[in-house]
């Protein structure tokens, strides 16, 4: 045990723990505390600077609510969600890549039949989804449940419109026969813009940032004996892939969007699942 003293701050601190402390904890803590004084003697942190922080957090917990989470916002914005996710889903290759789940599913969505449509305002372009879910070795995974979700042609989910929107509007599940295929119609996503009338969108203002997500449909492919994989796919000429506001995008997710003549929907779009097993 020591006294507090700045060239030793970190390491002081540490060595107040008990030593029945549990041994994850430990080691996280540790490592939270080093990299937290580094960060202040880095920077040469300000009494002002140190205290516009503390304000900076109580107002983001004083943002959140049973419908809105403004802590794992700034999480998304600063990409440590994408970080945490991409430790926790590393995948061989080949595998479809994970990214973050996102605030907007809602459990138990109404199961559908193969190639039903799950737009039901009647609004936007209508959009082919369709392709096949497969094992790392190119076999068709059957009874694989595929569950999609995404916003509607004015960039809204149906949770954030209730009266307005129908209920269930672009959602739906959808179970793969033995050849692994699933199909579904939806709308080309457009791009819509995360919550930023709170101090995450203040913070990304005076960053110059602008919170825009680039247009993407939402997927949860689920299989006995797989791993699960939450994922988007993106479209290809959005303008926001390079900049998502909350870091979602791979290279591997972007898909193909092709505009179609004289069919049943303005487009389509193919992507193949290949789940890692579990």
């Amino acid at each position: 045990m020591s006294y507090f003293d700045e060239s030793r701050s970190a390491e002081t601190v540490n060595s107040r723990m008990g030593p029945g402390t549990d041994a994850r904890l430990r080691q996280v803590m540790e490592s939270l505390v080093r990299h937290l004084h580094a960060f202040a003697v880095d920077v040469s942190l300000t009494q002002e600077e140190w205290e516009y922080g503390i304000g900076f957090l109580t107002r983001t917990g004083q943002m959140c609510s049973d419908e809105r989470q403004e802590f794992i916002l700034l999480s998304d914005v600063l990409g440590f969600s994408m970080l945490v996710d991409a430790i926790n889903n590393r995948r061989p290759k080949g595998a479809t890549e994970n990214t973050v789940f996102g605030p907007f599913h809602v459990a138990d969505a109404p199961v559908r039949q193969m190639g039903e449509t799950i737009s039901l305002d009647g609004k936007g372009e209508s959009c082919l989804f369709q392709g096949e879910v497969r094992d790392l070795d190119g076999n068709p995974v059957e009874g694989a449940c595929v569950d999609v979700w995404s916003d509607n042609a004015d960039g809204f989910y149906d949770v954030q419109q209730p009266g307005i929107q129908p209920k269930w509007n672009n959602r739906g599940r959808f179970y793969t026969g033995p050849d692994g295929r699933y199909a579904f119609v939806g709308i080309k996503p457009v791009a819509y813009p995360i919550p930023d009338d709170g101090p995450v969108g203040q913070m990304l203002g005076q960053l110059g940032r602008h919170p825009y997500r680039p247009a993407h449909m939402h997927y949860l492919v689920t299989a006995p004996g797989f791993q699960k994989l939450v994922t988007h796919t993106f479209v290809g000429d959005d303008t926001y892939l390079t900049s998502d506001a909350v870091f979602g995008v791979k290279s591997s997710l972007v898909a193909p969007y092709e505009r179609l003549e004289g069919a049943e929907t303005l487009w389509r779009s193919d992507y193949d699942f290949v789940l890692v097993p579990a």
